[in-house]
């Protein structure tokens, strides 16, 4: 019942995601004087509408989408006598710009306020690989406890082999015996295969510290990490443990931590778009009986199927999370400078921008709107391949999907 619930509940976050970035369009177009014909939510069949002042609103049968009609967005559109003045392309360029960046800055905005929930409620998670900081000191526990694979420790006592030799909680470890290490990950593989005293190279307040520290030898489950069978084996140990995995957070601290939250974001999804084209060969092989990377693109279909996965395991935290990288990637997406994308009507605003200053140089009066029939080759080819790209995705999600649990 949860994961029907979850996933519902994530398709109608992905659809005021959705509708709020066609919102973003129609408010500020509103605002700067244009005329906005229709704001409608879905496609296909229409199953209800109102009109107030001269703008339609409505819904429609398919919740995947929206769209909102902008008088004169291109010089194609054909307008009524009371919309010629009006048109959006015979507007300054920075109101159309303003317009075209509307949604894709509602899609931030959405994306903020969810992650700032996040951290009030239950703290930022970490994103990426734990460096390889010392966030908590200990004993060296002789064996571990429970099954294989299990993280629980046999009690121990006493301080352990890294708080006796001076190491201490916020140490940043650059090398380990002459291994430089950079994620804390590398600096347990390194401590593990050392023996006897080892030199531990660490930053601590501006300063490069050199520090002997015995290992002591424990028990421990170690996987192989080709076969990924799990084993106990004797591996050398010092007592430290990585930074806590989420960092908690006031409302008032909160808004230092979502702002630097979503810079990594920022970078992680710009990471993601540019990394696409790459990922078709894995989802083709997924599609065709090979076993599905959780790393592969997923539709909104996929997306959903991954919302009702965690909130039947009450992960909300991390349902929340997928919302907001969703609305960061639309916001992105949407960016590329290729049509019929708002980047596409973005670019050709410089175009023309720049052409008219080359020709104000020149001499020359200000030049037409760009023909966009010109322009529909290169879109035919982006859409076509675009929909390909988005049927594959679709189709890995309905044969193959992702499984996080």
């Amino acid at each position: 019942m949860m994961f029907v619930l979850g996933v519902v509940l994530f398709a109608l976050g992905i659809a005021v995601s959705i509708a709020l970035h066609e919102a973003g369009h129609m408010w500020t177009a509103q605002r700067l004087g244009m005329k906005v014909r229709r704001y409608y939510i879905g496609f296909g069949p229409r199953l209800y509408s109102f009109r107030r002042g001269e703008t339609e609103y409505g819904l429609k049968a398919i919740p995947a989408g929206g769209f909102c009609d902008i008088a004169g967005m291109t010089a194609l559109d054909e307008l009524a006598p009371d919309e010629h003045e009006r048109a959006m392309y015979k507007q300054k360029a920075w109101k159309r710009v303003v317009v075209m960046s509307g949604g894709i800055a509602m899609n931030f905005v959405l994306g903020m306020v969810l992650i700032f929930g996040l951290a009030v409620a239950w703290g930022l998670p970490r994103l990426g690989e734990t460096p390889a900081e010392i966030g908590e000191l200990s004993c060296v526990a002789p064996t571990q406890a429970g099954e294989a694979g299990g993280y629980e420790l046999a009690p121990c006592s006493g301080p352990g082999p890294a708080a006796a030799a001076g190491l201490e909680v916020g140490d940043v470890v650059v090398s380990v015996g002459g291994t430089e290490v950079a994620t804390f990950a590398d600096l347990v593989e390194a401590t593990r295969a050392a023996t006897g005293t080892v030199d531990f190279v660490v930053e601590r307040d501006d300063r490069t510290l050199t520090i002997p520290v015995p290992v002591e030898s424990a028990q421990r489950w170690v996987q192989d990490p080709e076969t990924g069978e799990i084993t106990s084996e004797t591996v050398s140990a010092i007592g430290v443990a990585a930074p806590p995995s989420v960092t908690e957070y006031t409302a008032f601290t909160a808004v230092g931590g979502t702002l630097r939250f979503t810079g990594d974001m920022f970078v992680l999804t710009a990471q993601a778009l540019a990394d696409l084209p790459s990922k078709v060969g894995a989802l083709w092989e997924s599609v065709t009986g090979g076993e599905r990377d959780p790393d592969t693109p997923i539709s909104v279909v996929g997306a959903s199927v991954i919302g009702g996965q965690v909130a039947e395991r009450g992960i909300w935290q991390m349902f929340v999370l997928l919302l907001a990288q969703l609305n960061f990637f639309l916001g992105m997406f949407n960016l590329l400078p290729l049509l019929p994308l708002d980047g596409g009507h973005i670019a050709v605003v410089a175009y023309e921008k720049v052409r008219n200053w080359i020709r104000g140089l020149r001499g020359l009066p200000v030049g037409g709107p760009v023909d966009y029939t010109k322009l529909l080759p290169v879109t035919y080819v982006f859409v076509l391949i675009g929909g390909a790209f988005m049927l594959l995705t679709l189709t890995a999600d309905i044969v193959n999907p992702i499984q996080l649990f």
